[in-house]
């Protein structure tokens, strides 16, 4: 699989990630066995780069995670996680203090002395301005705790304010066929400034796979049940913030687009990679067979101009009144 690099961390990783969200919670049960199955096909099919939290699952995921590369040691894979999301959301907790606190919890649930790379998990705007908050990061960094420190954003805005930060090193993004407004700024000034793009939610929670009906319906402690309005968090992580019926329709017109050949999601992730500016992008899999399927996807021939225009056509006909002033 193809590599890119985060320049400012000094390291290489697979174009196509893996997201594990949902090895910890939020998208109904899984089992440990099932988790580590899914880890293993998505090593075995190249993927060099994991995305956690420390909130997913409470560290379940960091220490699923940490079990898989204990039983795979050498794998070269690097291990992203995401800290802030355990405590209030008020610019106030952004301190050092509570930054060593959580890093020594991820670093004890990932079984490692340094991290690989800390994201600030979508903390209030105000935090991405603050010079205490980047002084605390470097500091994490001086202490030797992690190797480099990034940012995962909800808004353009708060993405294009990190990025002018000397010291970050990715910035963690909505990007897909569907939540298209990164393209516009975001993207050309990382790449300007040498910071990586790290493209989350891919698949808009499922919708561009396009195997979902108006129909569909999803376990109740699935976020796709009880975010679907944000209820317990940014409306953008769930279906990227676009509404289920209007999202089905057009993932059905989308999936007329795929080549031949290549899935609806295939085709979702290949769009995304072959974005300039794109570091890698991290959809999530619940079954050994996902991890295989989207994995391909950075292996696919680059989408077509006529296939392109049609992407950007259905977007901004159905899916950007929805969401292109929100986020």
């Amino acid at each position: 699989m193809e590599s890119r690099e985060f320049s400012k961390l000094g390291r290489s990783v697979s174009v196509v990630g893996l997201g594990t969200w949902q090895l910890g919670a939020d998208w109904g049960d899984v089992d440990e066995k099932d988790a580590h199955a899914v880890l293993e096909a998505a090593a075995d099919s190249g993927v060099t780069f994991f995305d956690t939290a420390d909130v997913y699952g409470d560290g379940r995921s960091e220490q699923t995670i940490a079990a898989f590369l204990k039983a795979h040691p050498g794998s070269g894979i690097t291990v992203a996680t995401k800290m802030g999301r355990r405590v209030d959301q008020l610019p106030e907790n952004y301190v050092l203090e509570n930054f060593r606190a959580w890093n020594d919890r991820s670093r004890r649930n990932l079984g490692v002395d340094r991290l690989d790379l800390v994201q600030l998990h979508c903390p209030p705007t105000p935090v991405y301005s603050s010079d205490e908050v980047y002084d605390a990061l470097d500091t994490l960094v001086a202490e030797d705790r992690v190797a480099g420190y990034g940012v995962s954003v909800e808004t353009c805005a708060e993405a294009l304010t990190a990025i002018a930060r000397p010291g970050i090193a990715s910035v963690q993004i909505i990007l897909n066929p569907f939540r298209m407004k990164p393209l516009d700024e975001v993207l050309p000034a990382a790449l300007a400034a040498g910071v990586g793009i790290i493209a989350r939610v891919p698949l808009a929670s499922g919708l561009l796979s396009g195997k979902y009906t108006e129909d569909t319906t999803f376990a109740a402690n699935d976020h796709r049940t009880f975010n679907r309005h944000g209820e317990a968090f940014d409306q953008g992580e769930t279906f990227a913030g676009v509404d289920f019926a209007t999202g089905v329709a057009a993932a059905r017109e989308f999936a007329a687009l795929a080549p031949e050949g290549a899935t609806p999601a295939q085709t979702a992730l290949r769009w995304i990679v072959q974005q300039p500016g794109v570091t890698t992008v991290i959809p999530g899999a619940r079954t050994p067979e996902q991890a295989r399927a989207n994995s391909t996807a950075g292996e696919l021939r680059p989408l077509d101009e006529q296939k392109l225009t049609a992407i950007r056509e259905l977007y901004a006909r159905e899916i950007a009144p929805q969401v292109a002033d929100r986020w």
